[in-house]
């Protein structure tokens, strides 16, 4: 299975199937769009390998984005991705550290996970992003 077909499959599960990469994989294999699909696992091996391809792709489209709409207004803005309520935060295995431990004002709620800063142009095309831990301040 080359990169791009591991790209496509990825792109494929966050358009159609709300970045299921299962269900994406299983539909590819189905339809007979990627001869050899990968089993699971290796999959995600295949992936986390090409991360930084794909963040250079990412990087890339931000670039000509910019180049093509020739925005100078910008907003910020940031939203929290909890992997528990806090309560649970005995329970993690991926992150044990207090500065992934954070508060959402609005809701008046703890929560453990991190944040993603995301800036986007005025008509709210997303530019870049980038994760933080939770604690960090916005």
């Amino acid at each position: 299975m080359s990169d791009a077909e591991i790209i496509t499959t990825v792109v494929t599960a966050a358009i159609f199937f709300d970045g299921n990469q299962t269900k994406a994989c299983d539909y590819m294999k189905d339809n007979h769009l990627v001869a050899n699909m990968l089993e699971k696992s290796r999959f995600n091996q295949r992936l986390h390998g090409i991360s930084i391809l794909m963040n250079n792709l990412f990087h890339q489209a931000r670039m000509i984005l910019n180049e093509v709409i020739n925005c100078t207004e910008y907003f910020l803005d940031s939203f929290p991705v909890s992997m528990c309520d806090n309560i649970r935060i005995f329970n993690v295995k991926l992150i044990k550290s207090e500065e992934y431990r954070g508060y959402i004002v609005s809701k008046k709620h703890y929560f453990y996970g991190v944040r993603v800063q995301l800036l986007t142009i005025k008509s709210c095309v997303p530019v870049e992003f980038v994760f933080l831990p939770s604690s960090a301040a916005v």
